[in-house]
C-alpha cells in the first residue's frame, strides 16, 4: 500500500478550508480539492502520516478504503462485507465505527454504524466464536463512514484521538480555544513570516496559553503532534513502521535545530493568578519553557516590552459574553482593549479573534481585513488590524494627567451612539444645573427618552446605574442589543466617568413580583447624600439600588413634618424614609418590614447617621403586624409592593386586592390630627372609592414628582389621607 496511489479525505473545521489547502499541498498532496469542512487529495501513505504529524489544522485524516451506492441498511451491509477485512484487523482486534449521514432505512448513526459493525464482525468471525470486539477509545481499527445521497464513503480514521489534541494541554481555562483553531488564526495574521523576520509575539488575554504554544511551535519548526504516542494507524494492520519512524525522525532533527536558534520573543498575561500554574504546566509539557513567558497582569496594565524597536503581532481571543448582564463589562473591556493597543502597540499588528463582532467594533481600531469563522457552532469574525493612527477611529482629548503633552484619545462614536451621546449631554446640561442648584447628587438623567434607546441611567454621586426595559416590539432583539451596546460606548464620554463605574441590569418597566429579585453577592455599599442624611446604596446585587430616587420628594415631605412627631414606615425597605424622619427630630420610630436583608440595610442606614436603637426595627408580615398594634402614630408612610408571596408570610399580598383592609388597619393606628401617606408604584393601580368615604383622601402625586422624573409621571401613585373631622 506504502507505494499506490491512495485517496485521503482532511476534515477541518468550517472556515479554515482555504488554509488546510495550501498546507496538504506543502506537504505533498496531489490533486487536492477544497471541500466543505476538509480536503480531499491524494499521495502515498507516507502522505498520510506525514499529515498526522504535521498538519496544525486538520481534525483527522482519513484514508478513503471504498465509495459505493447503497439504497438501504442491506445494501450498506454488503458494500462493507465487499471488503477484505483481514487486511486491516484481525478477529482478536477491537474497532470502532464514527457513523454520519442519512441513508433509507438508517433511521440514526448508532443503527448505521451497528450495521458497519456486523458486516466486518461476521466475515471476521472464526470457527471457534472469536470476533473482533468493540472498544471505543483506544480501538485497533478506528473506521469512519458517512453517507451522502445514496453514496457511502468507508475511510480508515488514521489520526485517532482529533489532531487537535496536541496533548500538551491538559490543564485548561473554562472557554479554551482548540489548537488547529488558534493555528489558522495565527497563519492568516502570517505569524510563520513574522516569526522568521524577528518580530515579536504578545496575548494580553492568554488563558491557557493556546495562542503563544502554537505560535512558538510554528517558529520553532517543531510539528504539532510530535509529542502524540497513540494514533489511529497505530495497531492498523497495514501500517509501516518503518516509514512511519523515519518521517518521525526527520521530525525530530528539525525540533532540535529549531530549539537551538534565538527563541522568538512570545508572551502572555493572564490577570487569574489561579491560572498561570496551569498555563506554564501547559507550556512545559510541550517544551517550550524558554521560548514562551506567562506574567499575572491585568489588561488595564498590558504594554509588551520586547526589545528595543521590535515590531510584533498581538494576538487575542476576548470574552463574546453570552449572558445579558455580560454586556456592559464586554463592552468596556473591548473598548480597553483598543485604547491599550493604540497606545502602547503603535506599529505593530493586530489580530482579534470574537464571536461577537458588534463588540469589536469598539476597540475604536479599523480592521483591514476579517474572517469567518466557526468556534465549534458559533460564528465568529477574525479581525486584522494594523496599529496605526491612520487606522484609529478617535478623537483627540485633554492632555493625559501626569504625562504632559500626551493627548488621552477616545473611540469615535457611530452615527447611532452619537444620537443617543447628543441627547444625553442635552439632558445631562439641564438636570445638571438643577441638580446642583438643589443640592441633589442622585438623580436619573435619563428614561428612555428615545424609544429605541429603552434604557433608565440614575447617576449616584460618580456612578451609573443603568436599566435596560424590554424593548418596543418595533425594535428587533439584535438590534435593540446594538443599541444598548451603543449606549454603553457613550455613557463614559458623556458622564465623564470611568467604565468600571457604571452598572447594567435588565428590567421590564412593571417592577412587579420582581422587584425584591437578588442578581448577585458581591456585598459593595457605599453612601450617599441626600440633603442632610447620608444613605447607603449597593449598584450591583439587586434590580433595586436600596434607595429610590423618585421618592425623593416624599422623603424630603415626611423631613418637614416629622419633627416631635411619632413615625410608623410600614414596608420600610432599606428605612431612608425613617432615617430622614428621625434626622429631622422625630420623637421615635417604628420600621415594619418582613426581609431580614433590607433591616440590616436599614439597621446601617441608621447607624451611618449616628442614629440609636430608639428607632425601632420590626420583621414582621406588615398586615399580621397591624392587626395586633395598639400603639398610635402622627406619622405613617405605606409604600407596599405591588405583590408579595414570602414563605415566610401566611398569605400572598395583593396592593389592588388588599389595599382597603391596608389602609384601615393603619389609619386606625393613626393619632388624632395626624397623616398618613400611601404610595404605590403598581401602574394599574385604582384606589378603592370607598376610602374617600371614610377619610379625607387626596391625590397629590404630581406634588411627589420631583423634575429628573417629569417624563414617567406614572413612575408612582401618592395619596395623602387624614381622618374626617
Amino acid at each position: 500500500m506504502m507505494q499506490q496511489t491512495l485517496e485521503y479525505f482532511v476534515s477541518c473545521p468550517k472556515g479554515i478550508e482555504g488554509l488546510l489547502l495550501d498546507e496538504v499541498r506543502q506537504l505533498g498532496a496531489d490533486q487536492a480539492k477544497e471541500t466543505v469542512a476538509g480536503v480531499s487529495c491524494q499521495g502515498d501513505l507516507a502522505l498520510g502520516y506525514r499529515l498526522c504529524l504535521w498538519s496544525r489544522l486538520a481534525n483527522r485524516v482519513l484514508l478513503v478504503l471504498d465509495r459505493f451506492a447503497a439504497e438501504d441498511a442491506a445494501a450498506l451491509y454488503q458494500g462493507v462485507s465487499a471488503i477484505d477485512w483481514a487486511d486491516h484487523l484481525t478477529a482478536e482486534g477491537t474497532l470502532a465505527v464514527d457513523f454520519s449521514g442519512r441513508l433509507p432505512g438508517v433511521d440514526n448513526t448508532h443503527f448505521g454504524a451497528l450495521k458497519v459493525k456486523d458486516a466486518l464482525v461476521d466475515q471476521l468471525r472464526q470457527p471457534d466464536g472469536q470476533r473482533p470486539g468493540v472498544d471505543r477509545v483506544q480501538p485497533d481499527l478506528r473506521l469512519n463512514v458517512h453517507c451522502r445521497n445514496g453514496q457511502v464513503q468507508l475511510a480508515v480514521d488514521l489520526s485517532g484521538a482529533s489532531l487537535h489534541q496536541r496533548g500538551y494541554r491538559l490543564q485548561q481555562g473554562a472557554a479554551p480555544l482548540k489548537e488547529n483553531l488558534a493555528a489558522a488564526i495565527l497563519l492568516r495574521a502570517e505569524w510563520p513570516r513574522r516569526a522568521a523576520a524577528g518580530e515579536a509575539l504578545t496575548d494580553p488575554m492568554c488563558g491557557s496559553g493556546t495562542f503563544l504554544v502554537e505560535a512558538a511551535l510554528m517558529a520553532a519548526d517543531i510539528a504539532p503532534n510530535l509529542q502524540r504516542e497513540r494514533w489511529g494507524f497505530s495497531a492498523w494492520l497495514q501500517h509501516v513502521p518503518a516509514v512511519w519512524q523515519r518521517l518521525v525522525a526527520e521530525a525530530r532533527e528539525r525540533a532540535e535545530a529549531g530549539l537551538q536558534k534565538t527563541p522568538a520573543w512570545i508572551r502572555g498575561y493572564e490577570a487569574d493568578p489561579r491560572l498561570l500554574q496551569p498555563v506554564r504546566n501547559n507550556i512545559q509539557r510541550a517544551g517550550l519553557s524558554d521560548w514562551v513567558k506567562v506574567y499575572q497582569g491585568e489588561l488595564a496594565t498590558f504594554a509588551p516590552q520586547p526589545d528595543r524597536g521590535q515590531k510584533g503581532l498581538v494576538v487575542c481571543n476576548p470574552p463574546y459574553g453570552e449572558r445579558l448582564g455580560d454586556t456592559a463589562s464586554l463592552v468596556y473591556l473591548y473598548q480597553k482593549l483598543g485604547e491599550v493597543l493604540r497606545q502602547h502597540c503603535q506599529g505593530w499588528e493586530a489580530a482579534i479573534f470574537t464571536g461577537n463582532p458588534e463588540l469589536g467594533k469598539r476597540m475604536g481600531i479599523r480592521s483591514h481585513k476579517q474572517y469567518n469563522l466557526f468556534n465549534g457552532a458559533l460564528p465568529c469574525k477574525l479581525l486584522l488590524m494594523h496599529l496605526q493612527p491612520e487606522a484609529y477611529l478617535l478623537e483627540g482629548g485633554e492632555p493625559t494627567a501626569g504625562q504632559p503633552g500626551v493627548q488621552a484619545t477616545v473611540a469615535r462614536l457611530g452615527e447611532s451612539a452619537q444620537m443617543f451621546a447628543n441627547r444625553l449631554q442635552k439632558n445631562l446640561k439641564t438636570l445638571g444645573k438643577w441638580a446642583r442648584q438643589q443640592g441633589i447628587s442622585c438623580y436619573r438623567v435619563y428614561d428612555a427618552d428615545m424609544p429605541e434607546f429603552a434604557v433608565a441611567i440614575d447617576l449616584y454621586d460618580d456612578w451609573a446605574h443603568v436599566q435596560e426595559y424590554l424593548a418596543p416590539k418595533s425594535i428587533s432583539e439584535d438590534k435593540a442589543a446594538e443599541r444598548l451596546q451603543d449606549v454603553l460606548a457613550a455613557l463614559p464620554q458623556v458622564l465623564g466617568i470611568p467604565r468600571e463605574q457604571i452598572v447594567l441590569k435588565q428590567r421590564q418597566r412593571q417592577a412587579g413580583k420582581q422587584q425584591y429579585q437578588r442578581m448577585a453577592q458581591q456585598g459593595q455599599f457605599m453612601p450617599v447624600q441626600e440633603d442632610a442624611v447620608k444613605l447607603l446604596v449597593n449598584l450591583t446585587d439587586y434590580l433595586d439600588t436600596g434607595l429610590f430616587l423618585d421618592h425623593r420628594p416624599m422623603r424630603l415631605r415626611i423631613a418637614a413634618e416629622a419633627s416631635g412627631k411619632r413615625l410608623l414606615n410600614l414596608f420600610c425597605y432599606t428605612g431612608s424614609v425613617t432615617v430622614h424622619a428621625a434626622m429631622a427630630g422625630a420623637r421615635r420610630t417604628t420600621s415594619v418590614d418582613l426581609s431580614n436583608t433590607y433591616l440590616d440595610w436599614a439597621r446601617r442606614n441608621l447607624a451611618l447617621n449616628g442614629l440609636s436603637d430608639l428607632h425601632q426595627l420590626v420583621r414582621a408580615d406588615v398586615m399580621q403586624w397591624l392587626a395586633e398594634c395598639r400603639d398610635e402614630y402622627e406619622l405613617i408612610f405605606i409604600d407596599p409592593p405591588t405583590f408579595s408571596n414570602s414563605k415566610r408570610m401566611d398569605d400572598v399580598f395583593d396592593v389592588q386586592r388588599d389595599h382597603v383592609a391596608l389602609l384601615e388597619m393603619a389609619m386606625a393606628r393613626l393619632a388624632p390630627g395626624g397623616v398618613l401617606y400611601f404610595s404605590n408604584n403598581f401602574r394599574r393601580f385604582k384606589l378603592d372609592p370607598q376610602l374617600s368615604e371614610q377619610f379625607v383622601v387626596e391625590d397629590i402625586t404630581q406634588q411627589t414628582i420631583d423634575r429628573d422624573f417629569a417624563r414617567s409621571p406614572k413612575i408612582h401613585r401618592t395619596w395623602r389621607l387624614t381622618a374626617k373631622a
